[in-house]
């Protein structure tokens, strides 16, 4: 028999599992399962994406994936489409977790499962399963690291002067890590260690729609301007690299950095490049390590457990209700990374190589 030089390559990278009986599953033999993503304009979108496909076809499945650049009707069109394209299941990372219940239970008409990833899907019934990252804690990771790098960057600086950024209102996560981190801020505020200048608090004020780190460099231009002639910012609250970058352009165009102007303590999440060579540098303080490929190896086996009859593993059953259902969801660690620990974590782990962050 001649293999086709597809299942070749898919042999030569690790794509065969052996079967009940020890024979080699090929790449395709399972069907395709339907990735939509949100953006390419993340570092982070990119990688999920790279691993999901790695991974399913190491585990035997073909894949279509599919970005929407942060288009609504444009990632509408690919899921529909993937539907009607008989794809096994559906694993979507949402734009806007609200939008999506037509073609949801059109999914579900079709027999097709639905995995929400990273991203709850909200207000449908048709969302089977959901993968994602204890979201909360990382709020709490997050917190907890701006709080000691104030201690350790301006331990006689009490009152701290913070500002607080929150993502994009239309991803439910943000709000997970809001009241994360608010559950560590917020008895400093009320005890006085803490202060909000602008006094702007809520994820209906902080939020950043798109999580777009231009406007929150213009949002924090304007803090600036409004709130800080006669003091000095301490840190800020950031939820998202894209995000911290932003701020720290802006904090850095009025002299923080310089002279004795002190970098403020600015968070992040998802370690992308750009943030860790600014944290090396001393500018971003810390950021949070979300590890795609493992949140990629739970999705592959929740898959795996959907098209063989049984039941994906899940250890929450309480926490994510979309509005209509509790999703049964599983949720990975993340971990904290800062200046003194981001080459054990990301380069040990093989996420990046020396060479990428230099």
């Amino acid at each position: 028999m001649q293999i086709s030089r597809r299942a070749l390559l898919a042999l030569g990278t690790a794509s065969v599992f052996a079967s009940a009986v020890g024979s080699p599953v090929f790449a395709g033999e399972k069907g395709t399962i339907g990735i939509a993503m949100p953006t390419q304009s993340s570092a982070r979108w990119i990688s999920d994406g790279a691993s999901m496909v790695e991974q399913f076809t190491a585990a035997g499945y073909d894949t279509d994936l599919q970005y929407a650049e942060d288009d609504i009707p444009n990632q509408l069109a690919q899921i529909e489409n993937m539907i009607t394209k008989g794809v096994k299941v559906l694993v979507i990372a949402a734009i806007d977790g609200t939008t999506l219940s037509n073609a949801l239970d059109n999914a579900a008409a079709a027999g097709i499962k639905v995995i929400a990833y990273d991203r709850l899907i909200r207000e449908s019934g048709s969302v089977d399963y959901y993968a994602t990252f204890d979201n909360f804690k990382v709020g709490v990771q997050q917190a907890n690291s701006l709080v000691a790098g104030l201690k350790e960057r301006f331990a006689d600086a009490k009152p701290w002067n913070v500002e607080l950024f929150g993502g994009s209102p239309d991803d439910n996560n943000a709000f997970f890590f809001y009241n994360g981190a608010m559950s560590v801020l917020q008895p400093m505020i009320d005890s006085g260690d803490i202060v909000i200048p602008s006094g702007q608090m809520g994820m209906e004020v902080v939020g950043t729609l798109r999580w777009d780190g231009a406007v929150a460099q213009a949002r924090m231009d304007n803090l600036l301007s409004s709130n800080y002639a006669d003091k000095a910012l301490h840190g800020a609250l950031s939820p998202y690299d894209g995000l911290s970058i932003g701020i720290l352009s802006s904090v850095k165009g009025v002299g923080y950095g310089s002279g004795d102007l002190k970098m403020p303590i600015v968070t992040g999440q998802d370690c992308e490049v750009p943030s860790i060579k600014s944290i090396i540098a001393g500018e971003q303080y810390s950021s949070i390590f979300k590890d795609t490929r493992e949140l990629a190896k739970v999705t592959v086996k929740m898959v795996d457990a959907i098209l063989s009859g049984g039941t994906p593993e899940i250890n929450d059953t309480a926490t994510y209700d979309n509005g209509v259902k509790v999703v049964p969801s599983y949720l990975l660690e993340s971990q904290p990374v800062d200046g003194a620990n981001y080459e054990a974590v990301l380069v040990g782990s093989g996420y990046y190589s020396a060479d990428q962050l230099k």
